[in-house]
């Protein structure tokens, strides 16, 4: 089976700055496989903070991972300085999924490509809810031009 090329800078939306850490790679030099959805993870974090999505405390929107995955292109390790970039894949009423490049430097093509789908649900219940339409059109933002 043929693998997917990976994906280009140009297909991502916004764009966040990651440093790896000594930690991250294990004692064969490669980063760790965990560390990948980490890194996704924190990237994503970033960008809903930077654009006003509270993620934290008490007025925090309650998004479950419900999905998540990784394909892997090339090395990436200890010191790589990496660019981060997110896009929609998917915006549903209570759920959407967000997929996440990681680049090496200013490389054009992906190192990692993972992705995570969120359910939004309530406090309470745990049952799914509609996404907020101020947090549909911050999500929006994330959309690939067409």
């Amino acid at each position: 089976m043929k693998r997917p090329a990976a994906a280009n800078r140009e297909s991502f939306r916004a764009f966040v700055s990651l440093q790896t850490r000594w930690a991250d790679n294990d004692e064969y030099g490669h980063m760790n496989n965990a560390t990948y959805l980490s890194l996704f993870d924190t990237a994503l974090s970033l960008w809903q903070m930077q654009n006003g999505l509270d993620i934290r405390g008490p007025q925090a929107l309650r998004f479950l991972v419900v999905e998540s995955g990784c394909k892997y292109h090339a090395e990436i390790g200890f010191p790589d300085a990496l660019t981060a970039g997110l896009r929609l894949a998917h915006l549903g009423t209570s759920s959407y999924r967000v997929e996440i490049g990681l680049f090496r430097g200013d490389s054009a093509q992906a190192a990692a490509e993972g992705f995570f789908a969120q359910v939004l649900v309530d406090n309470s219940t745990a049952s799914p809810r509609p996404i907020p339409d101020a947090v549909r059109k911050t999500l929006s933002q994330l959309l690939p031009v067409t």
